[in-house]
């Protein structure tokens, strides 16, 4: 049998929750995403508490709540300490996102999932990888390679390859096939019959996507009409995700058109983001590097977008038509809920989401057809205590330092008292008497407690930790026959204590936040938590457009057709985008489909049969190599013979090799060949989709159709009368390959 894997989901199926899979592969569980979602429902993590104990792996795929918000939590509260895998844009902008979230829930409410200690504590030891670079597994994962690859939705984005024994595990869900203007498209399509592939139904029913440029176009239509009318724009965004393909699309346009209108970027980490963005250049579209290249013009300079860390910042602004792009998307906290609440009386304005709202959220509520006339909302705001509640939180503070000194001194004692009754049980050879005699407590008033130990026969005292004037707790040491043992990590600067140290506020990019964002993290000012409902009545414009960045229906079908997977597990996605997608791929990709339910463990073990045998050294002896690219390939004929220890070897033929069909392995590009053929001196040119060679012989590739999945295996079909300009051709085409 093949390498044995099997899919567990926690989380994220038959619906749009959060993604988080757990994935083994021979016993090594992989836990795949761990996400939350934005009301941060600790009810959705209940499956996974009961895995985390088992997770050898996390791999993390975007730098959005939605596929990290839980990490902070379950490593806290269900202590899973395995090392973590994600690229350098989801360690940093996940990162972001982690604080962004935390502080607009901290002004609102009592938050105390998770502390920003406990975020940086989860996201210090990630291990930062690059597009496609291995990985290869040590311990119990020997023999796992792991490697990202571009996936393409948001800055980072990675579809994870897990490869072992020659067999390949996809995880590729939240894919964009269509370049952007900040990134490529995805390498999806570059992988062909991987064992497993899996990935999510989310956008399986949408279809008839506009072309870009329309879309693009459209959106700023949009924006423009409500900006001349004397309206204001609110556009409710992730903290750094789309965020960024949104803010280079209106910078672009304003550069072009030479536009005044004003265009402010609010979240608590906004300069931050920007800064990350700027020095991520490499992880972006060609189109975006090359011009840094040849120009040094970095995309992100963004020099019509004013970035803003605080509301109090805006409402400086003069009155009059602007744009804003605030987080949250979901509308539940943050800066754009409140500017939401301020904003949607008036109809001049405008509420432009560019992504589908949460389940449960005010953004999904409004996005509803019709829309609502009115909602409810909570307006909360944070408020320093005065009068009787600031004394009476100070009152309570000064009890629990007391109570926390108090602690610490009797723990002190107890220490104190335990390594004095272990030395006292030792006789020193410095002393005179070995019976050490304890004087009657009537021969002075000054012994008690601790003390009396100084009152001993030979006049030395023990070497105890408690004097008799003070206490006194030594630090005692280890050493050894080289002097005092030294401990290494008392000398070690790690990454993130120097980050810390380098860290400069302004939105630096060696440090994590802004200023301001920084001081109210600082801000130990007592305060509470203030609420209010009110009735907003939506008077407002709201207007929907995708910029979600992600495949639609009819993509994803193509390129699951295309890449034709052996086992196919869907995940993330409305039970009726699920149930279409996967009768659909049962008919056109391949007949091993599935679509578990939550903590449904399915076993995709592949149906090929892998052994490890061992070539014996006559054999390798008479062996030919031939390169091929990187590597190097024979063809090989044996005998198999069960070694000693088990295993199976590969030992020459006693009788000679029956003959086979010549084999040609390699692959040919058109356009390659059209180049090679016009360097012989033979006219050629592309004509319907052929290459036209000399005047009578024809060049066309076909794909098998009696293949599922279709285009995987294509033929070379060569067309034309049996002449000696047909014969140079094939020989030409012949030399492309290798033969055996």
């Amino acid at each position: 049998m093949g390498t044995s894997v099997q899919v567990k989901p926690l989380c994220g199926v038959y619906n749009e929750n959060p993604l988080s899979y757990l994935v083994s592969i021979d016993d090594f569980n992989f836990l795949v995403d761990c996400g939350w979602n934005d009301q941060f429902d600790t009810s959705l993590l209940e499956p996974l508490s009961r895995v985390a104990s088992t997770v050898d792996a996390v791999l993390l795929s975007h730098s959005d709540t939605l596929h990290l918000g839980a990490l902070p939590y379950a490593m806290k509260q269900f202590g899973i300490s395995a090392p973590i895998f994600a690229t350098e844009p989801v360690y940093r902008l996940g990162l972001l996102t982690m604080y962004d979230h935390y502080l607009s829930r901290k002004q609102v409410s009592e938050f105390d999932l998770f502390t920003l200690d406990d975020i940086d504590s989860a996201f210090q030891n990630i291990i930062r990888l690059t597009y496609s670079q291995n990985y290869y597994m040590s311990g119990k994962g020997e023999g796992i390679v792991i490697a990202p690859h571009a996936a393409s939705h948001l800055l980072g984005g990675t579809l994870w390859k897990v490869t072992k024994d020659g067999e390949d595990v996809i995880y590729a869900v939240d894919f964009n096939h269509r370049r952007e203007r900040h990134l490529n498209g995805t390498v999806l399509e570059s992988f062909v019959r991987p064992s497993v592939l899996i990935t999510d139904a989310y956008n399986a029913l949408l279809s008839n996507q506009p072309p870009k440029r329309e879309r693009d176009q459209q959106f700023l239509d949009a924006i423009l009409k409500t900006l001349r009318a004397d309206g204001k724009i609110l556009v409710p965004v992730d903290t750094a995700g789309r965020v960024l393909e949104l803010l280079l699309i209106l910078d672009q346009y304003w550069e072009n058109h030479h536009l005044t209108y004003p265009i402010f970027f609010l979240t608590y980490v906004s300069s931050s983001t920007i800064d990350y963005a700027k020095s991520f250049l490499e992880w972006m579209g060609d189109k975006i590097a090359k011009s840094f290249e040849h120009t040094r013009d970095n995309a992100f300079l963004l020099k019509h977008v004013t970035l803003l860390i605080n509301k109090s910042e805006l409402e400086k602004v003069p009155d009059g038509p602007k744009i804003v792009l605030a987080s949250m998307a979901s509308l539940e906290v943050g800066f754009s809920h409140d500017i939401f609440v301020e904003w949607a009386a008036d109809s001049k304005n405008l509420v432009l989401f560019t992504e589908r709202g949460q389940f449960g959220t005010l953004a999904r509520m409004l996005q509803s057809d019709p829309p609502p006339k009115a909602v409810k909302v909570t307006m909360s705001k944070r408020i320093p205590l005065v009068g009787e509640e600031l004394a009476a939180y100070e009152e309570e503070q000064n009890r629990k330092r007391k109570e926390e000194a108090l602690k610490a001194t009797l723990i002190k004692e107890e220490e104190s008292k335990a390594t004095l009754g272990a030395e006292l049980s030792v006789g020193d050879p410095m002393v005179i008497d070995a019976n050490i005699k304890q004087p009657s407590p009537n021969a002075t008033g000054l012994l008690h407690g601790a003390f009396r130990d100084v009152f001993i026969d030979g006049f030395v005292s023990p070497p105890s930790s408690a004097g008799p004037m003070f206490p006194f707790y030594e630090n005692s040491s280890e050493w050894d026959d080289f002097g005092e043992v030294i401990d290494l990590d008392d000398y070690m600067r790690k990454d993130e204590d120097m980050e810390q140290a380098s860290m400069q506020v302004g939105g630096d990019l060696n440090g994590k936040l802004d200023e301001a964002s920084a001081s109210l993290m600082l801000d130990t000012t007592p305060s509470k938590v203030v609420s209010s409902e009110q009735t907003v009545y939506v008077k407002c414009s709201l207007v929907y457009m995708d910029f979600e960045g992600r495949s639609d229906g009819g993509s994803i079908k193509k390129i699951l057709s295309h890449v034709s997977p052996l086992k196919l597990v869907l995940v993330h996605g409305s039970a009726e985008a699920t149930e279409h997608l996967k009768e659909h791929c049962l008919k056109n990709v391949c007949p091993h489909v599935y679509a578990p339910q939550i903590e449904e463990s399915i076993d995709v073990t592949s149906d090929l049969c892998a052994y490890k045998v061992q070539l014996s050294e006559k054999l390798m002896s008479n062996i030919l190599f031939k390169k091929l690219g990187d590597f190097e390939v024979a063809w090989l004929d044996a005998e198999v013979e069960n070694a000693e220890n088990g295993s199976l070897s590969l030992l020459p033929l006693s009788t000679p090799p029956p003959p086979h069909k010549t084999v040609l392995v390699g692959d040919i590009k058109m356009a390659d060949f059209k180049q090679f053929l016009a360097s012989q001196g033979i006219q050629v040119e592309f004509a319907g989709g052929a290459l036209r060679c000399g005047e009578h012989v024809t060049l066309r590739k076909v794909g098998d159709s009696s293949q599922k999945g279709g285009g995987n295996i294509q033929h070379i079909i060569l067309e034309g009368p049996l002449s000696e300009e047909y014969y140079k051709i094939r020989d030409h085409l012949y030399s492309q390959f290798y033969a055996f």
